[in-house]
């Protein structure tokens, strides 16, 4: 996806802010926590808490957070990983100490320990392990609980042990000149807002973490870098920085979409052409066929975004303002299967 065309496409979004779904009507999927953690989640495998000072083996599955509940409310802990050595990993963060958060990782394992058995009919070794921001020093927590019948270990990790200013610039260097990220590098990115004091400054940090991670030119790795600071900072990032990374998020994935799909329907044909007709026929048919491809894949990718853009109460105007394809009356046509005519007329009186 060109840059203007991104533009135009973040640009339609942001006017769409103000505007409320009408009822009954789904939330943009982009916008849930949920698919942000998918992104990060799928690029996790192999990697490690090594960085963070937690002697750990390397991850070997993410797992849902979603615990059974065994009390009326449902409690979702950070993260959940399987690691290599077969052992399940619950993560917490805190910018916060209490003893009573004890009781809170007490349930995560129960909940944890209980799905495992109705799935594997076994218990598993499980490690709890609570990242502190830099706003925690090590002498302020307790590591053990003992009330007798119970002895309970906590695996902890201080952020404050890591030096914030240091680890920014030599992460900066390496983004300007656009160098592969080691997976250690990759892993401190996504928690260096927290590796800051206070809120103003972890603020500050998101927003310049969010500025390096554009100067990538590997759309998977932005993606997986942005997704993962998101879903670590999600207790202390404000929900206007949220909103303007997960759009960004959005525009590179749709970007990339359009081009992947491009290429491989135009491989395809180009393909199926070169058996029956010789070379210099291909080139020619080749030539018209590429034109076509990209306008039918370009329309089809259109066809889905104007779908979006319609649940998230867009107008068919600014709709068809942001697409290169199709027209005013295309998106109508769309929107009129979408959703009665009355509907219609009150999203788009013209």
């Amino acid at each position: 996806m060109s840059k203007t065309k991104r533009r135009t496409a973040v640009k339609v979004l942001n006017n769409s802010g103000d505007r409320r779904a009408a009822p009954g009507k789904p939330s943009i999927a982009w916008q849930n926590k949920d698919i942000t953690s998918k992104y990060f989640g799928e690029n996790l495998k192999g990697k490690s808490f090594a960085v963070y000072g937690l002697e750990l083996p390397e991850i070997k599955e993410v797992q849902p957070t979603n615990l059974p509940a065994i009390e009326a409310n449902e409690l979702r802990l950070d993260h959940l990983f399987l690691l290599k050595d077969d052992s399940l990993a619950l993560v917490d963060y805190e910018s916060t100490y209490a003893d009573s958060n004890k009781i809170k990782y007490l349930n995560y394992i129960v909940r944890t320990l209980k799905r495992n058995m109705e799935q594997h009919h076994f218990p598993c070794k499980i490690r709890m392990i609570v990242i502190y921001t830099a706003d925690i020093q090590p002498q302020q927590t307790k590591e053990r609980m003992d009330i007798g019948c119970l002895q309970f270990q906590l695996e902890e990790a201080f952020l404050i042990q890591k030096d914030s200013e240091q680890t920014e610039a030599r992460l900066q260097a390496r983004f300007q000149g656009n160098q592969e990220l080691s997976a250690e590098e990759q892993m401190e990115f996504i928690i260096l807002p927290l590796t800051c004091k206070g809120n103003e400054e972890k603020q500050a940090c998101i927003r310049r973490c969010f500025e390096m991670a554009k100067l990538l030119e590997d759309a998977d790795m932005q993606r997986f870098l942005l997704s993962g600071m998101l879903v670590f900072a999600d207790k202390v990032i404000t929900k206007e920085d949220s909103k303007q990374i997960k759009e960004w998020i959005m525009m590179t994935k749709v970007g990339q979409l359009f081009e992947e799909e491009k290429i491989q329907y135009g491989l395809e044909i180009e393909r199926r052409v070169t058996k029956d007709v010789t070379k210099k026929v291909t080139e020619n048919v080749t030539k018209n066929v590429t034109e076509n491809v990209t306008k039918n894949v370009t329309k089809t990718n259109e066809l889905k975004f104007s779908k979006i853009l319609l649940h998230a109460g867009l107008s068919i105007e600014e709709i068809s303002n942001a697409m290169t394809v199709l027209t005013a009356d295309d998106v109508r046509k769309i929107a009129e299967k979408m959703y009665p005519k009355s509907d219609i007329r009150k999203a788009d009186p013209k």
